[in-house]
């Protein structure tokens, strides 16, 4: 019922209310909602003084009464609520309806349900507890939040700001910031988030709520903490001095409460008896640090302190210094593999839920009894390319959901054809379909560190879809017609299409081939029954695509870095398990020239059907955008490059990418790649969003320097990608003046849906981190750090903290705080070889160094991009995710003649010959630019970034930009 909805969204906040809703619009629930607001019989005004939660009671039994008679009284209507007055006022006023609360409602309808009845007293138990501490508390903990009305009122005129916030978890009880949105991001003038220092100006708002925020006077402003700090001493206020003071605030009221389930520990058996007399009542620890301990009413305390379990926050009144919340179920046991698992799931929201009987019913069948096959309608409304077309796929090893294959050739004229070929999901799922609707559910398919959780059942993603070597396989391709000396784009073709993939290659077997090295034919089963003549032409036609592949992504990338394509860093970490499932090795990702070429191919395939769609679709297409990042932001990157006497210039993408180039220390690559990942930790994050909910300059990508991007090439894990086929099968059809076979979503859905798919793309970034985490703490766990090599490391310092200092591992893609003073206060000191122990003595800090001095006058200097030995081992927590624990051994590098890890990165050789390519190109277009005095339209407006027509305007931009204060930037 409408009006039910609308007291959700107002009495629990815009979360629950947007889960209602998706469980109404969910076809498996056969759900219909009641507009009763909008039906004359059912209509009730609200009366003068009355409350709005009275009102809306009132209206949902008049119309439950109106729904009675108009089934004919033969049809009994139930109505469910809380509210005991209301149960008493209108429980038998009408005959045939029935207004119970929920206990009843189970009781009668469904009393063999023993895990709802166990749930359902669990709530009722924590309402008891809240309403008997209302009675019994005096004073009040925190401030009253403001009204509404008063708080939107505030906000329209500037005396409040909104935001999100976000608790520091390192931090929990002292630092929280809130970001600002809407129309305060705009109005206020701030530059930065507002810090909330204490938990008392938090005012009750948890990690993730909307909030609205009263700026302090400036004189009560206070800084961030630049010490580092470990999550089991947050509670205690740093002794160190602060950094400058930021925008500091109170929290006043809470716009939108964005509580979920959490996951919490029970204290054990001692600290229960520490708690009190009343031992029902028992604080629980969440799993997350920036949540507060809640108080839930449990008798079971001591028979769950072993296990991981959910609990629920049901409110937190301003006279309770903790929340109130009830017990919902148990997870798994404190420690247990797939109880951890299960515990990162739950975290980010992340339901995993096995498809149904009739989302499997919907999947076409493939058997050795009876095996699928292309039909008789779909080879005549398809181009075939299976005897034209080399096609292979470039995936990494033990790879099932081949999304994307690549091909191509030589035309008649010369001219080289592009292929990228994408595995025609929305054949398979209809829309609006049962399994149309979970994989709008998920969003994506979710990687954890060893398993994955897909977006559609496996006879698709693993099979039918998946372009797998040597079988037939439905397609949506893009193939480009392209000048064969320039590799200019002259035509472009989209359709569908029937592919055979000739080869399934790893991409450690591609490089290979382009390195020509072909000792790897054995690593190609598709080589293996030929002879030795055959297999070697093979090889030739297959080297000779992947190198003629290589060469156009050169120079699309070159095209790109003119734009200001940025080159970034990231660490990713593969767990390597044995057989028996137990963690082996943990392996850095070693980048390969062949991952640039495929990605540079996805990137040509998503540019031209984002420009494809959006012409089709100028307001309802789903686009990707990466704003530009704050440049406060940028600081630390600054900061660090200026320690090794690099400038980096941040004003423009270009400007970034231009100088990160120039950002090379000849006699330590790790220095270039740590400022990357830098560069990379400022950037904002890339969205999903609708074409008709912003303005077309707002559409551009910032990293990838394109004025229009989408999602198109990954359909079997994304459903981003699905959207973008269905609307590049209607472009397609639009051009062919064809009708369109199904509604497409209109801009405020499309906006909806992007809002989700980008919550579900960020929970599962974060779940595959934290899993990740867990695996590397897994294979140090049980490792003795004094006696085991692999525990041993080099590390390279990559910032300065007052009392410590932050290093990375590349060895393990690790990064972590190794401290300079301990609790004791004591600091490190040089011993004998270079080896570190703790002294008496103290620390200063500088921008590019800190020094330990002890009281007999020794003194260590360590640098920003030192390389320092560093002992690796776990710190161990009961309530919390496990944590790697970094100590310094040595300030000298570390030597590990096993390691092949210190050898030139493959990367860093690649963006050597990309840069080289792009140098040549343009001086290439500087001459051509002298000779001709003009550009060619066409291509300088595909590309370009600065506005200016001429190189005479382009130097006069840069000039203006010569005369900017930029100065202020440096002291962020």
């Amino acid at each position: 019922m409408q009006t039910a909805c609308q007291a959700v969204q107002h009495q629990r906040g815009r979360r629950q209310y947007n889960r209602l809703r998706s469980l109404l619009k969910d076809t498996r629930h056969d759900c219909i909602l009641f507009a009763n607001e909008f039906q004359e019989q059912c209509y009730l005004p609200r009366e003068k003084g009355e409350a709005v939660e009275k009102w809306q009671t009132r209206s949902i039994y008049n119309a439950a009464v109106w729904y009675y008679h108009h089934c004919g009284d033969r049809m009994p209507i139930v109505m469910v609520t809380e509210d005991a007055e209301a149960i008493e006022q209108y429980g038998s006023e009408t005959q045939g309806v029935f207004v119970i609360s929920f206990k009843d409602y189970l009781d009668n309808f469904w009393p063999d349900l023993s895990a709802a009845h166990e749930l359902c007293e669990s709530i009722l138990q924590s309402r008891r507890a809240r309403e008997s501490e209302s009675q019994e508390s005096h004073g009040r903990e925190y401030a009253e939040h403001l009204p509404l009305e008063v708080l939107e009122a505030g906000i329209r005129l500037g005396r409040y700001v909104q935001g999100t916030l976000n608790v520091n978890k390192y931090r929990a009880q002292i630092e929280a910031f809130v970001r600002l949105q809407g129309a305060s991001s705009k109005d206020s003038g701030l530059a930065s988030d507002i810090l909330i220092h204490g938990m008392k100006a938090r005012n009750r708002a948890i990690h993730g709520d909307v909030v609205v925020v009263e700026l302090l006077p400036k004189g009560e402003w206070k800084g961030r903490t630049g010490a580092l700090c470990d999550n089991d001493s947050e509670d205690k206020a740093s002794s160190e001095a602060p950094s400058e003071p930021m925008p500091t605030g109170r929290v006043v009221g809470i716009l939108q409460k964005n509580w979920r389930d959490y996951v919490v520990t029970f204290p054990s058996k001692e600290e229960v008896q520490s708690q009190g007399k009343n031992a029902q009542k028992i604080l629980v620890s969440p799993w997350d640090y920036r949540i507060p301990k809640i108080r839930i009413s449990t008798q079971q305390a001591e028979a769950l302190q072993d296990f991981r379990v959910i609990v629920h926050i049901d409110s937190w009144e301003s006279t309770s210094l903790y929340p109130n919340g009830h017990f919902v179920r148990v997870l798994g046991r404190i420690g247990d593999l797939e109880g951890e698992i299960a515990t990162i799931l739950v975290e980010n929201s992340i339901s995993v839920t096995p498809f149904s009987e009739a989302q499997l019913c919907e999947t076409p069948v493939n058997t050795p009894e009876k095996p699928w096959q292309v039909s008789a309608e779909e080879e005549r409304r398809r181009r075939d390319l299976r005897r034209t077309h080399l096609v292979f796929s470039i995936d990494p090893k033990g790879c099932e959901d081949v999304d994307d294959a690549l091909s191509v050739r030589t035309l008649s004229n010369g001219d080289l054809e592009l292929g990228v070929h994408i595995a025609d999901v929305t054949h398979f799922v209809a829309s609006n379909s049962y399994i149309d609707v979970k994989a709008r559910t998920r969003a994506t398919t979710y990687y954890l560190a060893d398993r994955r959780y897909d977006m559609l059942p496996s006879v698709l993603s693993a099979d039918l879809c998946s372009l797998l070597g040597g079988v037939d396989r439905y397609a949506v391709s893009v193939m480009w017609q392209l000048d064969k000396t320039s590799y200019e784009i002259k035509t472009v073709w989209y359709g569908r299409t029937i592919i055979r993939s000739a080869y399934k290659l790893c991409y450690e077997a591609a490089q290979e081939l382009l390195d020509r090295n072909f000792g790897i034919v054995d690593e190609i089963p598709e080589l293996k029954n030929l002879d030795e003549k055959s297999k070697q032409a093979r090889l030739e036609e297959l080297a000779g695509a992947i190198e003629r592949l290589t060469d156009i992504a050169r120079h699309v990338r070159a095209k790109r870095n003119r734009c200001g394509a940025l080159e970034l860093e990231g660490v990713e970490v593969r767990v390597q398990l044995d057989d028996k499932n137990n963690i082996h090795d943990l392996i850095p990702k070693q980048p390969l020239e062949v991952h640039e070429t495929v990605a540079e191919c996805m990137i040509l395939a998503n540019h031209w059907v984002a420009k494809k769609i959006w012409e089709s679709f100028p307001h309802q297409a789903l686009l990707r955008q990466h704003p530009p990042p704050h440049q406060e932001f940028f600081a630390e990157l600054r900061k660090c490059a200026a320690a090794k006497g690099f400038t980096i210039d941040t004003r423009s993408n270009k400007a970034l990418a231009d100088s990160l180039d120039k950002a090379e220390d000849p006699t330590d690559p790790m220095v270039n790649r740590l400022l990357r990942s830098m560069a990379t930790q400022a950037m904002s994050n890339a969205l999903y969003f609708s074409s008709g909910s912003c303005a077309e300059e707002e559409f551009h990508h910032y990293g990838l320097a394109l004025d229009k991007y989408t999602h198109f090439t990954s359909p079997i894990r994304r459903y981003s990608d699905i959207i973008v086929h269905r609307l590049l099968m209607a472009a397609i059809a639009k051009d062919e003046k064809m009708e369109l076979k199904e509604n497409l979503l209109s801009n405020k859905d499309l906006e909806e849906l992007c809002r989700h798919i980008n919550n579900r793309n960020r929970a599962a970034q974060h779940a595959q981190k934290q899993s990740t985490e867990l695996f590397q703490c897994m294979y140090f766990k049980d490792k003795d750090p004094e006696t085991e090599e692999r525990c041993i490391a080099d590390g390279i310092i990559y910032s300065i903290r007052t009392n410590g200092v932050l290093v990375f591992i590349p060895r393990f893609g690790i990064k972590g705080a190794a401290y300079l003073k301990n609790k004791d206060c004591l600091v490190m000191a040089c011993g004998r070889d270079s080896c570190l122990e703790w002294k008496p003595g103290s620390l200063q800090r500088f921008q590019d160094r800190i020094i330990s001095t002890t009281t007999g006058g020794e003194s260590v200097t360590l640098h920003l991009f030192d390389h320092v030995t560093v002992r690796i081992s776990v710190q161990a927590s009961r309530c919390h995710s496990d944590t790697i624990r970094l100590e310094l051994v040595s300030n000298k590098p570390h030597k590990d003649p096993n390691s092949e890890l210190s050898q030139p990165s493959p990367l860093l050789l690649k963006s050597d010959l990309v840069r080289e390519v792009t140098r040549c190109a343009e001086e290439a277009q500087l001459a051509q630019e002298v000779v001709a005095h003009a550009i060619p339209e066409e291509e300088y407006l595909e590309y370009r970034q600065t506005k200016g027509r001429s190189l005479y305007m382009l130097l006069e931009e840069i000039r203006d930009l010569a005369l900017l204060d930029v100065s202020g930037d440096c002291g962020m």
